[in-house]
């Protein structure tokens, strides 16, 4: 039996709850996000929800949905994200931000697990300073961050876009995409590979804090992790005749 009671012998999972906050303008993010929320899936009890955050929830500077704000207060971890616009989160993510002021008040999201995500169209585009907004807002929020994990890709002659945290991003997700081409084709697939490994950490990570449930890190060196990337690529296509 574990500190908080749940008994592993007895085949009950408990439950924890993963919400995923997106502002997306062209599908993007959103796909991100919904890969995000895909991996947090895959661990046993939790439950995962998608919030998107529309402009016409933003009146006079300040996002309002009464029935999101409940699922929010009752999550066990949030994780905030948004396309990269100039240099900054999106206008409408703001205004969530600043619309948290009421829960910040009261503390109401403190020590809940927090996480963050963005997009750009550029390599860089900046998406660092994205980050740092996100986590200093969890931090103002009492809530406790949750990094990426995963080893860089795309970084050695034999390295692809489609390797697993291809952007060397630790302090959350990063990703980049083609402007010409939809949200299917214009993504990275090593970037969405890493949204579903990282919403899975933040699954895993919040049934520990929330439930006491055992968690075995896993890790791996830089060769093991250049195979991984090596086996989730696609083949190439064969040339036309």
């Amino acid at each position: 039996m574990t500190a908080n009671g749940v008994d592993p012998s007895s085949g009950v999972v408990p439950t924890v709850t993963v919400t995923v906050v997106v502002h997306s303008v062209h599908g993007r993010t959103r796909l991100l996000a919904e890969h995000l929320a895909a991996g947090a899936r895959t661990v046993p009890g939790a439950q995962v929800h998608l919030v998107d955050l529309r402009p016409e929830d933003v009146t006079a500077g300040r996002w309002h949905n009464a029935e999101a704000e409940e699922l929010l207060g009752r999550s066990d971890a949030i994780v905030f994200g948004c396309p990269t616009l100039m240099g900054s989160v999106s206008a409408v993510l703001k205004a969530f931000m600043e619309a948290a002021f009421t829960p910040f008040t009261t503390q109401g999201w403190k020590d809940k697990l927090a996480g963050g995500f963005t997009t750009s169209a550029s390599q860089s585009g900046d998406k660092l300073a994205v980050l740092q907004q996100l986590a200093v807002f969890g931090a103002q929020m009492g809530m406790q961050w949750i990094g990426v994990a995963d080893m860089p890709g795309n970084n050695w002659s034999g390295g692809t876009r489609d390797d697993v945290n291809r952007l060397g991003s630790w302090l959350g997700l990063m990703a980049q995409y083609h402007t010409d081409l939809g949200p299917e084709e214009g993504c990275s697939p090593g970037d969405l590979t890493t949204a579903e490994r990282y919403g899975e950490r933040i699954a895993h990570l919040s049934q520990r804090w929330v439930n006491a449930v055992p968690y075995t890190t896993t890790r791996m060196t830089e060769h093991e992790a250049r195979t991984l990337s090596a086996s989730l690529r696609k083949p190439a296509a064969a040339p036309v005749a």
